[in-house]
């Protein structure tokens, strides 16, 4: 049995902490196998055996929308994708709409 510390502390190379794909498992409330299962399915990005909050927070999000309405893993991880560039779409329309109002 592999053992852990919460409070190890990993850095990526741009300065943000990693977090172990145990660690992930504990406070998404699933398993390590799941969260092996999300990376190799490319719904995350694991840095080797590491993972961003951004991550993390995907894989919660994920299980959220398939319990909630039942999604398979695939169709909750559109869901989000689709989700996120709706929002770019949306600040890149505000952000031009700002521009006119000011050359107006």
């Amino acid at each position: 049995m592999t053992q852990f510390s919460l409070s190890q502390t990993v850095v990526s190379q741009e300065g943000e902490p990693l977090y172990s794909y145990e660690y992930a498992a504990m406070v998404t409330e699933t398993s390590t196998v799941v969260v092996e299962r999300f990376a190799q399915l490319g719904l995350i990005e694991p840095i080797g055996e590491m993972l961003h909050q951004r991550d993390i927070t995907r894989i919660a999000q994920i299980l959220r929308l398939r319990h909630d309405l039942g999604l398979n893993l695939v169709g909750a991880a559109m869901v989000l994708d689709m989700a996120q560039e709706i929002a770019q779409l949306r600040a890149q329309i505000k952000a031009y709409q700002s521009m006119k109002d000011e050359n107006t």
